[in-house]
């Protein structure tokens, strides 16, 4: 018993750090990955901050659909940020580490912006079947107090949650190993690395992480299969069009997204390369963001002329 104390004692003094051991161990990929990286996370945050200051900025754009846009940005700048930084750091630190509470921080604002991207994603989804399935009364049920709840509670939830997992997971004692096999602090590496009984928490995340995705993909597909419905029953092909048109990137971005946490999550254990894996989680937390502001701003006409608008007056005012 006093060993094992002993040995408990020392495991929880001994963590004070982590070490990331990042995407690859390569030297020569280093330089390039670290351009290839830093472009795609410029391109992010330009993106990202673009839609969020040109919904705020164009009053055009005061429409439901963007408001949650604007909120999908920030959720996707924020875990690209959460993420990307320190990744970069990785490629031309020699030892890249992460303090204890960095980790802990780290985690913790990950799983409040992924899961609370998840139920913006299907509040879009409820929006487009509203604009779609119930034109008229479109102003009436996505009036601003809906649509600030339709947000609010996945901020709070994810929160909850969030702060639920970080907690149990950094109450327990780490022991042997600071190495996380990862570019970033996520459950499953940390999860490996403890030396108390685990079944609980892994349950906990389990039945979250199910809950999460499967919930917010149960609302998408039942707001799509409406739409779909609704589209086939209208007579115009103009009509069809149009409102097939207003559902087409977010429907990518949902494909797109949902596609890479499925591929991910729903894979048979046995069968978890590492390194898929690992590239499938560089897809979906820092390409995705990357990718969500240029669907929306090349494949939609109002996001292309309130940009246009918005520089002619800021042209008009440097003049």
């Amino acid at each position: 018993i006093h060993h094992m104390e002993r040995r408990n004692h020392t495991a929880i003094t001994k963590v004070t750090e982590f070490i990331l051991m990042g995407i690859t161990d390569n030297p020569g990929l280093q330089a390039p990955l670290f351009g290839i990286f830093a472009v795609i996370y410029l391109v992010t945050v330009m993106g990202n901050l673009g839609i969020i200051i040109l919904t705020h900025l164009d009053s055009k754009l005061h429409t439901p659909m963007y408001f949650f846009l604007r909120h999908l940005s920030i959720t996707d700048l924020g875990y690209s940020t959460v993420i990307g930084p320190k990744m970069m750091v990785n490629f031309v630190a020699y030892k890249n580490t992460i303090s204890y509470n960095w980790c802990a921080t780290q985690l913790a604002f990950f799983e409040i912006f992924i899961i609370s991207e998840l139920f913006i994603l299907s509040a879009m989804a409820y929006d487009r079947y509203v604009a779609i399935c119930k034109p008229l009364l479109y102003v009436v049920i996505m009036a601003e107090k809906v649509r600030w709840m339709l947000v609010l509670t996945p901020y709070l939830y994810s929160t909850f949650v969030s702060l639920l997992l970080t907690i149990k997971l950094f109450k327990l004692s780490f022991c042997g190993s600071n190495i996380i096999h990862y570019f970033y602090c996520d459950c499953v590496p940390l999860l490996s690395m403890l030396c108390s009984d685990t079944h609980e928490l892994e349950l906990i995340i389990l039945i979250f992480s199910g809950c999460n995705l499967l919930s917010s993909l149960l609302i998408v597909l039942i707001s799509y299969m409406f739409i779909f419905v609704a589209i086939l029953r209208m007579n115009s092909v103009e009509g069809r069009s149009k409102a097939f048109s207003t559902c087409s990137s977010h429907l990518t971005v949902v494909v797109v997204f949902y596609g890479t946490l499925l591929f991910i999550y729903l894979q048979p254990k046995s069968s978890h390369a590492f390194n898929i894996d690992k590239m499938a989680s560089v897809f979906y937390t820092l390409v995705i963001p990357m990718l969500n502001p240029l669907i929306y701003s090349l494949r939609n006409r109002e996001v292309k002329e309130a940009l246009k608008r918005i520089l002619t007056i800021q042209f008009k005012i440097a003049t």
